[in-house]
């Protein structure tokens, strides 16, 4: 019989797609109150490897992403989720965001996405919440997964998460002590 422990706190992040930039600061301020400080944030960057959400928010979406500071117990992913969901609610208007917003988080095994659609590889977490395996991380590197979305398997983002890990052990290492 194992021993039952809670596994480490992970570091949370958010991946932001939006047409119109001059909301971010506002989206940033929610997103803060509900998860901590940023940070870190990437350089704003096309998004172009789907037109999913083109209908709703219109052509030409761009993409950043905000990392947060304090650790967390990842148990926290689907309170996270439903409250990101919210502000997402707050920032639409006549029914249509102007920001979609995915939360996830980091741990040194692996990167998880939270998302309210179910598939076979995605547990469900609760309150209308799944947890999407999304990266592992094997041989010194994360690595997308056969169902991991092309941007998140893609030689721009990989470079990102692995720096975020090193970032990550830091921290982690810093709350142990």
């Amino acid at each position: 019989m194992g021993t039952i422990k809670s596994p480490p706190p992970v570091q949370f992040f958010t991946s932001i797609i939006f047409s119109d930039s001059g909301i971010l600061s506002e989206v940033e301020a929610s997103l803060s109150a509900l998860v901590g400080a940023v940070g870190e944030r990437t350089a704003f960057m096309p998004f172009s490897q789907s037109d999913y959400y083109a209908l709703e928010m219109g052509p030409d979406l761009t993409r950043c992403f905000f990392l947060f500071e304090p650790l967390f117990d990842r148990e926290r992913l689907a309170g996270i989720k439903r409250a990101t969901n919210a502000v997402e609610q707050k920032f639409s208007t006549d029914g249509r965001r102007m920001a979609n917003i995915d939360p996830g988080y980091l741990a040194l095994e692996h990167m998880v996405l939270a998302t309210t659609k179910g598939y076979a590889h995605k547990v469900y977490l609760g309150q209308g919440i799944f947890a999407d395996l999304t990266l592992i991380y094997a041989n010194g590197t994360y690595r997308a997964l056969p169902w991991t979305y092309p941007d998140y398997g893609s030689n721009e983002l990989i470079p990102l998460f692995n720096g975020w890990r090193e970032r990550y052990k830091r921290l982690s290492r810093c709350q142990k002590a």
